[in-house]
């Protein structure tokens, strides 16, 4: 969940530590560090807020050193504090750690060290960390330094449980620094006479697209002329790099205020990208053949948050072409429920990150039950894409935003994709159908471009409802998801209470939330139940609701005579109406939550990566 960076050169690492941290807030920001190696010290500074905090702090004390970690923060352990903030020392001050993801056994191993005579100064499970690298060394008797030091972590690395990934800095080894990768992400950037590491690449992005992705149980050594990488058996192996292509205009805001909008208009060009290889032959990405295809009895999508509400249209959308019966399941429920092992089943693992913690346990479990597995996923070389057989990405770009909105709509997109492709396999469409199904598909990034421009039109709206206290987001079929998803994103970005219900179930319950000026946003496309949702805006507005229709052109004259504001996106096939219809949603969130002076990029509580259970 948290932000590390780390950097070995021959400059500054100061500068480069701190613009890293800022790249990675969206990771944690309840507290951040700084360690830089000087004279044979170590140096820390850490302060308890944003990044902003530690920057101030840092230009106060003005460390200089060539090798550094910084770390931002989102709590696990311990409360957000000075104290609790990373890089966390051993008692003799002279090794350094961050961490990213849980020790599971902290508390037994903090038993242990304190009764060795370690001092420990913070509530934290990542200090554990520090003083058991300390201990270790003192048994390790041959050697040079770094020699020792690598020991030492190694036999930390057998004595803790849980996922992580850590840096690790000693001050008796000037010029190294050490990675740690065990089902946390970490990445190592590779540039000339400098390395960086780090748990995301927009860290680094801005000094070398020359990226390793670790793997889990490996050991990254990095100097200034370069990186040696220990195998989870402590054999070297050869570093396999991969060159991003984000540049870090991409990666930043591009002249808008917040990445949350930014990310919204990114949407045209994201779908079109993803696109590129959407009639890519999906059973070579699946790694089967048009006979094993065919074979699919079962598929089972697994997913948090938003990347949920993606998979719950999927859904619509393979049993509408594949007529493949789906499930679509929570990760943290699909991993502790009994899952009937069922031979032919598919089990899909949507992500934007592919660090998700919840989604990477529930797919192995999937993996274990014979299951074949396939990643949607926006990040190359990321764990989920390592864990699962094959994986189709989303070629949307870093996603900085906690509220997800162009990774949801190309996960969308790709989920079109496979379930045409799945259908023409195995025969439930025609090669025809199959053809004007993937010309309407590859029309969608036109009409993004089209249904982004209503930004005016819902900010002007939002004047008038952005007070209200509770929100409403009604839908059927295949648009009921996009209901789900409208609620969330309101709620992550504006904390304002929102929830989303199935147009044909007010009668059974909600609707005795619904009262006098309560928004109610109606996704209402002119398609088969378009007059269902005219009955429904007629009931909520019996109520005094002050209700908003989200319509085709096609149905604006029927939805104006139910509703008091008619919001119009462009028409596309039934099953694609969804893509464009949450983008107004998006909207909505980001105007109320900036009305209301809400922090839009990194709302309360919430972390963009949630890479602990």
């Amino acid at each position: 969940m948290c932000g590390i960076i780390g950097y070995v050169g021959k400059k500054n690492s100061v500068s480069y530590i701190i613009d890293g941290l800022k790249k990675l807030e969206y990771r944690g920001y309840d507290s951040a560090g700084i360690s830089i190696l000087q004279d044979g010290k170590l140096v820390t500074v850490r302060a308890v807020g944003k990044v902003a905090e530690l920057e101030k702090a840092t230009l106060q004390v003005s460390p200089k050193g060539s090798t550094g970690i910084g770390h931002t923060r989102w709590a696990t352990h311990g409360k957000p504090s000075e104290e609790n903030s990373h890089p966390h020392t051993d008692c003799s001050g002279e090794i350094v750690v961050v961490h990213n993801g849980i020790i599971e056994n902290y508390l037994v191993l903090r038993d242990k060290l304190k009764s060795l005579g370690h001092k420990f100064k913070s509530e934290t499970d990542t200090e554990v960390i520090a003083h058991l690298v300390e201990e270790n060394l003192q048994h390790i008797r041959s050697g040079s330094n770094e020699e020792k030091l690598l020991k030492a972590v190694q036999r930390t690395n057998k004595e803790i449980s849980g996922a992580f990934a850590y840096g690790v800095l000693w001050a008796k080894t000037p010029g190294l620094l050490i990675g740690v990768k065990n089902q946390s992400p970490m990445v190592v950037g590779m540039g000339k006479g400098e390395s960086f590491l780090a748990s995301d690449v927009p860290a680094f992005l801005k000094h070398t697209n020359k990226v390793l992705f670790l793997e889990d149980g490996e050991i990254a050594l990095l100097r200034a002329d370069g990186v040696n990488v220990l195998d989870k058996d402590g054999k070297t192996k050869k570093p396999k790099t991969i060159k991003i292509s984000w540049d870090q205009q991409t990666a930043e805001k591009g002249g808008y205020p917040h990445f949350m909008l930014k990310e919204i208009y990114d949407q045209p060009q994201a779908i079109e990208d993803t696109l590129r290889t959407a009639r890519t032959d999906f059973s070579k990405i699946l790694g089967l053949d048009t006979a094993a295809l065919r074979k699919l009895q079962d598929i089972h999508i697994i997913a948090c948050g938003t990347a949920y509400h993606a998979g719950l249209v999927g859904k619509y959308y393979l049993e509408q072409f594949a007529g493949i019966p789906v499930s679509v399941d929570l990760a943290s429920e699909y991993k502790y429920r009994t899952v009937p092992h069922k031979p032919g089943t598919l089990a899909i693992a949507i992500s934007q990150s592919g660090e998700t913690a919840d989604t990477i346990g529930a797919i192995k479990k999937a993996k274990q039950l014979g299951f074949r597995t396939l990643a949607i996923c926006n990040v190359l070389g990321s764990t989920l894409t390592r864990v699962c057989d094959s994986t189709f990405f989303t070629h949307c770009g870093p996603e900085i935003s906690v509220a997800s909105t162009k990774a949801f709509t190309s996960q969308i997109t790709s989920m079109y994709a496979l379930a045409i492709s799945l259908g023409h396999a195995n025969g439930n469409i025609s090669t025809t159908a199959f053809d004007k199904l993937y010309k309407e598909l590859m029309r969608m990034p036109k009409a993004m471009s089209e249904v982004v421009k209503m930004e005016y039109e819902v900010r002007h709206l939002t004047r008038k409802i952005y007070k209200s206290g509770r929100f409403i987001f009604l839908g059927r079929n295949v648009n009921f998801p996009i209901a789900l998803e409208g609620a969330l994103k309101l709620k992550e970005v504006s904390y304002r209470s929102a929830e989303g219900f199935a147009a044909g179930e007010i009668k059974h319950g909600p609707i005795s939330i619904i009262d006098k000026q309560t928004p109610v946003f109606m996704l209402m496309p002119h398609d088969s139940l378009f007059e269902k949702m005219l009955s429904a805006c007629q009931e909520c507005r019996a109520r005094g609701a002050f209700v908003v229709a989200i319509t085709t052109p096609s149905g604006a004259a029927q939805a104006k005579d139910v509703s008091d504001k008619v919001l119009l996106v462009p028409s596309v096939s039934e099953f694609l109406q969804p893509i464009l219809n949450v983008v107004p949603l998006q909207f909505l969130a980001y105007w109320i939550a900036k009305r209301l002076g809400c922090d839009i990029d990194q709302p309360r509580n919430l972390a963009k990566s949630v890479t602990v259970e």
